[in-house]
């Protein structure tokens, strides 16, 4: 049987980050983790035709920031601005009515949007909705992705293809998706397309080269203190090449001389 990991939560703390960035304890943890669900959620229907590929959101100290990494910035800001202002009402109004919350809206623009699994995913899930035919969305959202400079990218579809009676999944693959490898850069992405014979399930793994310790940031890094001479201190608290044996124990019987 197969154990599926999702591959973003599986690379956590080495080649991608935390989405939330925040501390709390018992019920407030609860509270905080619920309200970052509904987060998305808006703004993701808000913004359903702007790109959005993430929503980063981060707590300290009654204050509250939220960062939209889109393909397209302009479309969520608007003429002068007033895009994002009635978008930071419509929010301030469903989550925190009538209380005054330090609340700050961040949008950043995403370099290369094909290399976003939830973006390519937005646009398969589009054209599937206008009854296209599946295979040849597909094979379009695969040539977009060759030619922003990806390694390999997997694209699967599962339901009533079109308007089949039966319902089946098909996916199409160029490259290699190197699932296991850890500093493997894969973005991954499933949604589904509402149409008229039903639900269809998308999914979306991009890989886009390894990242290597030397190229992570210093986010990434583990905190834990390294040693005067530049390594991490050993399991048991014994220096890098110290070889001399254990006093007591299975290691003093090596050294014993047999008797004869």
């Amino acid at each position: 049987m197969g154990h599926k990991v999702h591959p973003k939560s599986y690379r956590i703390g080495t080649t991608v980050t935390w989405p939330s960035r925040w501390f709390a304890r018992d019920k407030a943890y609860i509270e905080n983790t619920r309200q970052d669900l509904l987060i998305r959620d808006f703004f993701k229907k808000q913004l359903k035709d702007a790109g959005l590929s993430n929503v980063f959101i981060e707590r300290m100290r009654g204050a509250l920031i939220v960062t939209l990494a889109t393909a397209k910035p302009g479309l969520v800001i608007g003429h002068q601005g007033t895009g994002i202002e009635d978008l930071k009402k419509k929010f301030l109004r469903q989550f925190f009515p009538g209380k005054k919350v330090q609340f700050q809206l961040n949008v950043s623009e995403v370099a290369k949007a094909s290399l976003e699994a939830t973006v390519v995913a937005q646009q398969v899930i589009a054209d599937i909705e206008r009854r296209m035919p599946f295979r040849r969305v597909l094979k379009m959202a695969i040539e977009r992705v060759k030619k922003a400079g990806a390694q390999g990218v997997k694209i699967a579809v599962s339901g009533r293809l079109n308007g089949a009676e039966i319902a089946r999944r098909e996916w199409l693959a160029w490259g290699k998706i190197p699932l296991s490898n850890l500093r493997a850069d894969i973005d991954y992405c499933q949604d589904f397309a509402h149409t008229m014979m039903g639900a269809i399930g998308v999914k979306i793994w991009i890989y886009r080269g390894d990242v290597f310790a030397k190229d992570r940031r210093d986010l990434y890094a583990p905190s834990t203190p390294r040693a005067p001479g530049g390594r991490r201190p050993e399991m048991g608290g014994r220096p890098h090449g110290d070889r001399r044996p254990h006093m007591g124990g299975r290691d003093d019987r090596r050294h014993e001389r047999p008797e004869r």
